[in-house]
């Protein structure tokens, strides 16, 4: 039974930690985009192209590492660009 709940302990300290590094990571792309939109709301092409692609890069970061799901990175990027398109044919 004393490895059984070693092992559970050891676990345990690997998800706590895994945890951590998912919402840090969860969190960066949360601001990234917020930042992307806020700079497609204000119109500044070259800033929302900067953030889109630092967006992008962290969210295939995330997908490849499993933090998200490969077809909920596939779906923000895909809202994003359309969003971004729609910038550029206005002006």
């Amino acid at each position: 039974m004393a490895t059984k709940q070693s092992s559970a302990e050891k676990r345990h300290r690997q998800s706590e930690e895994r945890r951590i590094r998912n919402k840090s990571a969860k969190s960066a792309i949360k601001t990234s985009v917020k930042k992307f939109t806020a700079s497609v709301q204000n119109k500044d092409a070259d800033a929302a192209e900067a953030s889109l692609r630092e967006t992008i890069k962290k969210l295939d970061t995330a997908g490849g590492k499993g933090i998200l799901h490969k077809n909920t990175v596939a779906r923000k990027k895909s809202r994003m660009q359309r969003l971004f398109n729609t910038l550029k044919t206005v002006q």
